[in-house]
C-alpha cells in the first residue's frame, strides 16, 4: 500500500527523476530550505491566471483551491476559536455525520480571559492546534478580540472583555502556540464588530482616539507582535465602507502602517463590491451562497466577488493585475505556512491531556463574586441535604451559540458532576425550577434529562420551593443558554433580565432557604435584583466539555477560585455607558438601508466610565474572591523618573494570609496626575497571577515602559506621551486599589 505524503502531490516530471536529478530540479517553491519570499515569488511566477484567481476565493463552506498542477493542496480552514467544529456538507450548512469528527470543547473565551494568566492562552492555543492538525485544518476561525462594550452583544462570550491591554496579553500567546503548530490563527472581527444587531448595515461612528485606544489594541497586538498568518474582516461598516474590503482599516492601517503580510479573509458574506474588494485588502472571499449571503445559484462560487466578476475587469483592462498579484502573494505565504509544511505534526484528538487543558482553564476562569459567611466552599460536615435547582444545572451548553457549537466528544454537565463528588457525602435533590425555549434546530437534544418537561412554569417553581423548604443548602444553575437572542451569533438579548422567570424563582427559594448560592452560566452579565439577598454568586462561563466537573470542584473546594471578571458588571442596563448615552443600537438612515451606530462614551468603556461618572457596578473589573485572603505590601519603584526610552519597574510583596493555597492577580494600573486631554482616571497597563501556599510571601515585579504612559493623538496620528507626574495604582480589582506610587516621565 502506498502511503500518500506531500510528495506525491509534486508535477509529474519530478516524481520520476533520480534523488540526485530531483534534488537538482527541485522548484524553489518546493525546497523549504529557500527563504519564504523566494519560494511566493517562484510559484507566482508559475500560476496561470485562471490559478491565480481561483486561490483568493472559496469553492466550498470551509475550503478554497489550492493548485492541483503545482501540487499545492486545497486548503481547509474551520470554525472555532472554542474547539474544531463539526465537518459540514461541502457545499451546504448540513452537518456531514462523520463519526470522527467529534472534539473536545474548550472554554469559551470569556473564560480564558478570566483566568488573567497568558499561560492558560498559550496552552488552549497548543491544545486546539493538536485538534485541528488532527482534524486536517489549515486555519482556524479564531480568536475574537472584539470589545464588550454592551452587555446585550450575543457573540460577547467569543470575545475577551472590556480592556484592550487584558485582551491583547491573552490573545498573543493563543495565537503563537497555534501557529507554532502550523495551524494559521484568523484574528475576528477586524473591527468594531461588538454588536450582533444589525450587523450586515451598521456604519460605526467613533471618535479616533476610542479606535486606536479601545478598539484596535488587542488586533495590533495579533498582528505585531503574534504575527497572525490570518485576519476576518468585520460584517459591519466604517467611514461608509464594509469592513472586508476597507480602504483606512485594511490598505493604510492593516498592511501599510503595521506591515502586515498575512492574508485578510471576509466573513462569511462579508464582501459586497468586486472593485472594492479588489482595491481596499481582501485577499479571500468566504461566504455562503451566490453573493456570499443569500442568493444560491449553480457554480456559485464563481460568482463571488473575487471570482468571475474580478477576473471579467482585468480581462476588461478595467483594474491590472498588481492587486491580483499582491493577494496571490499573500495566499502563498499562507499556503507555506500551514497546508505546504512539511513540518506539521498529526496532531491528537480528544486526547486525555487535552480534557485536562480544557478543564485547567474552565478552573482558573470561575469567577467567585460573593461568597457570604463563608458558605462556599460546600462541606459535608455543614451540608446534609443539598438542593440543586436550575435548567443550567442539566443542559449541554456546547451544541449551540451559532458558528462556535461544537459537537464534543463528552459535556459533563453540572447535575452530573455534582451528584458523582458529592452524592456519597451529601443527600442529593434536583428540582427544574424554570423551562428555557427550546429553538428548532437540535436544541431538545442538549438535555440529557427532563428533556421533554411539560409541566407548567407555576408548578416548576412551586416544587422548587417545597424541596428548598428541607435542604441545608440550594444551589441554583441558571444564567442564559445561548438560544436566540442569549449568547449566539447573530442575534444580541433583547433584555438585561435573565430569562425564563428566573428573578421570580430566586426571590421564591430565598423567601423559605436563606442559603441559596446562584451559579450564573452565561457569556454576560445580567440584572441580580436579588443579589444581596443570595449568599453566593459564581460566573461559571461556558466552561466546554469539563463544565460540570470544573464547577463542582470549585463548589466542593478541591479547587480554590482564582479567576476575574474581564468585564464591568453593572447592576443595571443603563449604567453601562452606551446605553446611558443612548448610543446603541444605532439610528437607521432614511432609506433603512444603513445603521448609523455612534460610539458616544468614545474612550470610557466599562471601568473608564465607572471612574469618570461615579458609577458604583454591582461587580468591577478584576473582582474575584478567594477561599484564601491575600495582602499586598511594600510597592516600591526602581527609580523615580523615567525617559521615552526607559521603563520603570515596581515591586511589592504577595502573601497568602490565609489557611488553604490559592492565587491573586496582582492588577497594575497607571494615573496620569495631568493631562492637557481628557483621560481616564486610571487603566490597566500590567498585571500578574501569583500562586502561594498558606502563609507564603512572594516578591514580584511588574515593569511598564513609555508606551503604557501613551495615549492616541490624532493630530498627529501617533501615540504621544507627556512629560509629568503619573502614578502607579496597585490592587486586586479595579475598585481594590491597596497602595500606589508616584513617578514622571521626563
Amino acid at each position: 500500500m502506498i502511503k500518500h505524503t506531500h510528495s506525491l502531490l509534486l508535477p509529474l516530471a519530478l516524481l520520476v527523476c533520480t534523488p540526485q536529478a530531483h534534488a537538482q530540479r527541485l522548484p524553489a517553491y518546493l525546497d523549504d530550505t529557500q527563504p519564504l519570499e523566494t519560494r511566493v515569488e517562484d510559484a507566482l511566477s508559475r500560476m496561470t491566471f485562471a490559478e491565480k484567481i481561483a486561490v483568493i476565493h472559496a469553492q466550498g463552506k470551509f475550503t478554497s483551491p489550492g493548485v492541483k498542477r503545482l501540487g499545492i493542496p486545497d486548503f481547509w480552514c474551520d470554525d472555532g476559536p472554542h474547539g474544531v467544529r463539526a465537518d459540514v456538507l461541502y457545499d451546504s450548512w448540513t452537518q456531514a455525520g462523520n463519526t470522527n469528527d467529534s472534539v473536545v470543547a474548550f472554554p469559551a473565551l470569556t473564560c480564558l480571559a478570566a483566568t488573567f494568566n497568558p499561560h492558560m492562552a498559550a496552552i488552549y492555543g497548543h491544545a486546539l492546534g493538536e485538534e485541528a492538525l488532527y482534524r486536517g485544518k489549515h486555519m482556524m476561525l479564531g480568536p475574537g478580540v472584539n470589545i464588550y462594550r454592551t452587555p446585550l452583544g450575543g457573540r460577547n462570550f467569543e470575545y475577551m472583555g472590556e480592556d484592550p491591554y487584558l485582551a491583547s496579553r491573552i490573545a498573543v500567546p493563543y495565537i503563537q502556540q497555534l501557529q507554532a503548530l502550523g495551524v494559521s490563527a484568523c484574528v475576528k472581527h477586524f473591527v468594531l464588530n461588538d454588536n450582533e444587531a444589525d450587523r450586515h448595515t451598521t456604519n460605526v461612528i467613533v471618535s479616533d482616539r476610542a479606535l486606536h485606544e479601545i478598539y484596535l489594541p488587542a488586533f495590533k497586538a495579533a498582528v505585531c507582535e503574534a504575527h497572525t498568518w490570518g485576519l476576518m474582516g468585520a460584517y459591519n461598516l466604517y467611514r461608509g465602507y464594509h469592513n472586508c474590503h476597507n480602504p483606512y482599516l485594511l490598505t493604510d492601517l492593516l498592511k501599510g502602517q503595521w506591515h502586515y503580510d498575512g492574508v485578510v479573509v471576509s466573513d462569511w458574506g462579508g464582501a459586497h463590491n468586486t472593485e472594492q474588494a479588489a482595491k481596499y485588502g481582501l485577499d479571500m472571499e468566504f461566504g455562503t451562497h451566490t453573493d456570499g449571503l443569500s442568493v444560491d445559484a449553480p457554480n456559485a462560487y464563481d460568482k463571488y466577488y473575487l471570482a468571475n466578476p474580478y477576473r471579467d475587469l482585468i480581462v476588461s483592462g478595467k483594474m491590472t493585475d498588481k492587486e491580483l498579484n499582491d493577494k496571490v502573494r499573500r495566499v502563498l505565504r499562507l499556503f507555506f505556512r500551514t497546508s505546504m509544511n512539511r513540518h506539521r505534526g498529526f496532531g491528537s484528538l480528544c486526547s486525555e491531556a487535552h480534557y485536562a487543558t480544557a478543564e485547567q482553564i474552565a478552573e482558573e476562569g470561575i469567577v467567585l463574586l460573593k461568597n457570604e459567611d463563608h458558605i462556599l466552599p460546600l462541606r459535608p460536615s455543614h451540608v446534609k441535604r443539598l438542593l440543586i435547582v436550575g435548567e443550567n444545572a442539566l443542559r449541554l451548553m456546547t451544541p449551540s451559540g451559532g458558528s462556535s457549537k461544537l459537537k464534543a466528544q463528552r459535556e459533563i454537565y453540572p447535575l452530573q458532576a455534582m451528584r458523582r463528588r458529592l452524592g456519597s457525602e451529601m443527600q442529593i435533590d434536583f428540582a427544574r425550577g424554570y423551562l428555557g425555549v427550546m429553538e428548532k434546530r437540535g436544541e431538545t437534544e442538549a438535555f440529557l434529562e427532563g428533556k421533554d418537561e411539560k409541566r407548567p412554569a407555576a408548578q416548576l417553581v412551586s416544587e422548587a420551593v417545597d424541596k428548598a423548604r428541607k435542604a441545608d443548602v440550594v444551589v441554583i444553575f441558571g444564567g442564559l443558554n445561548k438560544n436566540k437572542h442569549q449568547d449566539t451569533e447573530g442575534s444580541d438579548r433583547e433584555s438585561y433580565s435573565l430569562p425564563y422567570g428566573q428573578d421570580s424563582l430566586v426571590n421564591e427559594l430565598v423567601k423559605v432557604n436563606p442559603n441559596v448560592v446562584f451559579v450564573n452560566i452565561s457569556g454576560n452579565s445580567s440584572a441580580m435584583p436579588w443579589a444581596k439577598k443570595v449568599k453566593a454568586i459564581i460566573q461559571g462561563w461556558y466552561l466546554g466539555s469539563q463544565a460540570g466537573e470544573a464547577l463542582t470542584r470549585v463548589i466542593a473546594g478541591d479547587v480554590n477560585p482564582s479567576g476575574k471578571l474581564p468585564y464591568t458588571w453593572y447592576a443595571q442596563l443603563n449604567d453601562y455607558p452606551a446605553h446611558a448615552l443612548h448610543a446603541y443600537p444605532g439610528v437607521k438612515t432614511q432609506d433603512g438601508k444603513q445603521v448609523n451606530e455612534e460610539y458616544k462614551e468614545g474612550i470610557y468603556v466599562g471601568y473608564r466610565w465607572a471612574d469618570a461618572h461615579k458609577v458604583k457596578p454591582l461587580f468591577a473589573f478584576g473582582h474575584g474572591l478567594s477561599y484564601t485572603t491575600f495582602r499586598l505590601s511594600k510597592l516600591q519603584a526602581d527609580k523615580t523618573a523615567l525617559t521615552a526610552a526607559d521603563s520603570i519597574t515596581f515591586s511589592l510583596d504577595v502573601t497568602n494570609t490565609g489557611k488553604q493555597a490559592g492565587a491573586e492577580v496582582v492588577q497594575l494600573y497607571i494615573h496620569d496626575v495631568k493631562s492637557s486631554v481628557d483621560r481616564p482616571y486610571k487603566e490597566l497597563k500590567s498585571f500578574r497571577k501569583v500562586y502561594l501556599q498558606p502563609r507564603e510571601t512572594r516578591r514580584i515585579s511588574l515593569t511598564i515602559g513609555r508606551d503604557a504612559l501613551s495615549y492616541y493623538d490624532p493630530t498627529i496620528q501617533d501615540w504621544k506621551a507627556e512629560p509629568g507626574k503619573f502614578e502607579a495604582l496597585i490592587g486586586t480589582a479595579s475598585d481594590e486599589i491597596s497602595s500606589r506610587v508616584a513617578f514622571t516621565l521626563k
